[in-house]
């Protein structure tokens, strides 16, 4: 784009008249939080919204970092979707919950399509009616005059293929308090300003990174077919489950920290799970994802 301007992808009619409900186009699910995020419990919801994730909490965050391999997982409800993200997170787990989240996602609704697309998104008060997808309202600054947010991803990882995956960071400028995304190696996508929140005003107290799918119980009150990641449980490994690496967390002096004390949660492992690990090369890391119903997951 030219100077001075940034790519902004169009809202159609189209897209507008494919929400499920014209008040939530661009926003999440309200979910049913109970929990509060300086406890143990990660990001989670009973039945709509399920996930697999690790987590940290108990410390105070300033960013965090990854690397998300990019699949084009099957979502077999147009009001489902399939992502992989991390969340930045602080508050209580009621009405106050603040979220940063980046990553990409399969969405037919939002997207009219079966395409990975990179995505961002953003909360005050747990979903209910602040923030919103990309730049479906105001909120995120974008600075980046190549990149548009909202755009399908290529190349794609493929089963027994090759793998691909995109870097990812969010972490908060110590001078002026905003909270920035970096696409890959320096790329600075924009920034949420520090004024948009409560508690991210100063740090957050929980990271989370993983797939989140939704539910909606549409084939005759089963489970969901729609997959996580590539759509294979995480001990299939390097080539046919989806993975996370190098996963950092960002201290208060910008240094990236390898994480600590790292808490697993796959809500309905019968149907997604995970699997964490640690090497030399990609640092700590987890396989994770799963194809939905299947005979264990009726």
């Amino acid at each position: 784009c030219p100077e001075g301007t940034v790519p902004i992808r169009r809202t159609t009619e189209k897209d507008v008249l494919r929400a499920n409900k014209l008040r939530r186009f661009g926003k999440k699910p309200i979910r049913h939080l109970r929990r509060d995020s300086s406890g143990n419990g990660p990001l989670t919801t009973p039945q709509l919204l399920q996930h697999a994730v690790v987590f940290v909490n108990g410390d105070q965050y300033y960013g965090a970092k990854a690397n998300i391999n990019v699949w084009a997982p099957k979502v077999t409800d147009p009001y489902e979707f399939s992502l992989s993200q991390i969340w930045v997170i602080s508050g209580s787990f009621e009405n106050d919950l603040n979220t940063i989240e980046a990553g990409w996602q399969v969405s037919p609704e939002l997207y009219g399509d079966s395409y990975p697309r990179f995505f961002t998104y953003w909360t005050t008060d747990a979903y209910q009616a602040t923030g919103c997808y990309n730049l479906l309202c105001s909120g995120f600054v974008q600075t980046n005059n190549k990149i548009a947010i909202g755009a399908a991803i290529s190349p794609r990882s493929s089963y027994r293929g090759r793998q691909f995956d995109i870097g990812l960071m969010v972490w908060k400028d110590p001078k002026h308090g905003h909270w920035w995304l970096e696409f890959g190696s320096g790329l600075l996508v924009g920034y949420w300003p520090d004024f948009l929140f409560s508690h991210l005003r100063s740090h957050a107290s929980m990271v989370q990174f993983g797939g989140e799918i939704v539910n909606s119980r549409s084939t005759g009150g089963g489970h969901t077919y729609t997959q996580m990641g590539s759509g294979h449980f995480a001990d299939e490994g390097f080539g046919k489950s989806s993975y996370f690496r190098n996963l950092q967390t960002v201290d208060w002096d910008n240094n990236l920290l390898p994480l600590n004390n790292l808490h697993l949660l796959a809500d309905h492992s019968n149907c997604y799970d995970i699997r964490q690990g640690r090497n030399g090369v990609w640092g700590t890391y987890f396989y994770y994802g799963g194809p939905g119903r299947n005979i264990r997951c009726p």
